[in-house]
C-alpha cells in the first residue's frame, strides 16, 4: 500500500487489459480496485458479498437477476451502485468505461456461481498496479 497519493487518471494509463482489474490500494480488509471495461461481463453472483461500483470515464451497464425478474441499470459517469450480495449480475459497456469497485481482498472478480466464462475474461482476484 502506497503512503503517498494515487493518481488514478495515471493509474488508468498504467494498463490497457478489460476486466482485468488492478488493486490501487486497500481499507482495512477491502481492495479498492480499477478497471477499464467494453463490451460484456459474464453473468455472475458474490454469496458473502456486495459489490460497489462507480463509474470513473464512460457509462457502465449492469444486468441484474433476482426475484423481481431480470432488468438494467446503467450507470454514467460519476454515478455508484451496489449490487447486493447474492444478486447475480452482469457488467456491461458499449462505448468503454473506467470504473473503481470497492470489494474484501481476495473476492474473485467472477464471482462465487458464474456461467462459462468467456476467453476475453480472467478469473481473478485483482492484480498489484504496476
Amino acid at each position: 500500500m502506497s503512503d503517498e497519493p494515487i493518481d488514478l487518471q495515471a493509474a488508468l494509463g498504467a494498463f490497457d487489459a478489460l476486466w482485468s482489474p488492478r488493486i490501487v490500494t486497500q481499507v482495512n480488509d477491502y481492495d479498492v480496485r480499477i478497471a477499464k471495461v467494453a463490451g460484456e461481463f459474464v453473468w455472475h453472483s458474490h454469496d458473502h458479498t456486495d459489490e460497489f461500483f462507480l463509474v470513473l470515464e464512460g457509462e457502465l451497464g449492469i444486468g441484474l437477476r433476482d426475484a423481481g425478474g431480470e432488468r438494467v441499470v446503467t450507470l454514467p459517469r460519476g454515478s455508484v451502485f451496489v449490487v447486493p450480495r447474492g444478486v447475480e449480475h452482469r457488467p456491461f459497456s458499449t462505448g468503454g468505461a473506467s470504473i473503481l469497485m470497492l470489494e474484501p481482498t481476495g473476492t474473485s472478480n467472477v464471482g462465487d456461481r458464474h456461467d462459462r466464462i468467456p476467453g476475453h475474461i480472467t478469473a481473478t482476484t485483482g492484480h498489484a498496479l504496476a
